[in-house]
């Protein structure tokens, strides 16, 4: 894989998503520039194939998602050599088929994780690679709104806030590492790496931004684009905010997990 620098990873995101989701999004395409993914490859929850068409430089064997229409985003982006429409927890692949596999943010909005993670653990060969990272347990107690909800002393409040932000967000598992270990156990896998980012700084950044995301949300639903202006001068302000947090992304108080596995 290609290695990009900092600023580099952060315009190419910039130039597509909200910024708060561009912050996130580029952080955790710095890490995939150093793991090597041997082929075939799987992405798992491929979605419109934005992140895997600016993280890779080669063509992703398969993306599989569940939903039609970003697929057909997909599609456009001409990033996989094959799409398919499939839930996760029926891969329809023969057993050991992979080489590796990678999902990022998805795990955590699939009620059924377990299943998934065991059809992974049926079409990625023994010895084959599984790449993938979701928010963790910090992650609610670390939400700016519910914090300045405690510590007016109002705790029904601050439990309210953050199950409508969880809510919003999609957010089914937010789980420690010995939680996903657990699971990837069962389902024939070990981790070899993990590690904790995106520091609780970093998620108010992104916690504020779906309040001033509406123009955003806006030109998508009009244009089909998250962002209209993509030169730099445009975009110079969200620049400036998300730069920062593109060099020290690693804090052990993350509230997401990043993680490398290995098929038994």
């Amino acid at each position: 894989m290609t290695t990009a620098g900092p600023d580099e990873i952060l315009w190419r995101h910039l130039r597509d998503l909200p910024y708060f989701r561009a912050m996130l999004r580029a952080v955790e395409d710095s890490f995939y520039q150093g793991i090597d993914l041997p082929e075939p490859i799987l992405d798992l929850g491929c979605g419109d194939g934005h992140f895997a068409s600016v993280a890779f430089q080669f063509p992703i064997d398969v993306g599989l998602d569940p939903w039609s229409e970003p697929l057909k985003e997909a599609r456009r982006r001409d990033i996989y050599k094959l799409l398919v429409r499939s839930e996760g927890a029926r891969i329809p692949f023969p057993e050991g088929w992979f080489s590796s596999a990678f999902s990022n943010s998805v795990l955590e909005h699939i009620p059924g994780v377990e299943a998934v993670l065991c059809d992974l653990g049926r079409v990625v060969r023994p010895g084959g690679k599984l790449v993938f990272c979701v928010p963790n347990h910090r992650f609610t107690e670390s939400l700016w709104g519910s914090g300045v909800a405690r510590k007016a002393g109002w705790e029904k409040g601050a439990q309210a806030y953050e199950r409508w932000f969880n809510r919003i967000a999609r957010h089914v598992h937010l789980d420690s590492p010995e939680v996903w270990e657990q699971r990837l156990k069962q389902a024939g896998f070990c981790i070899e790496k993990t590690w904790d980012y995106f520091p609780p700084e970093a998620l108010h950044v992104l916690e504020t931004g779906h309040y001033f995301g509406l123009p955003s949300l806006v030109a998508k639903k009009l244009t089909g684009q998250w962002v209209l202006l993509k030169n730099k001068p445009n975009l110079w302000l969200p620049y400036r905010l998300t730069r920062r947090f593109m060099d020290q992304p690693l804090s052990d108080q993350g509230v997401c997990s990043f993680y490398i596995a290995r098929r038994v």
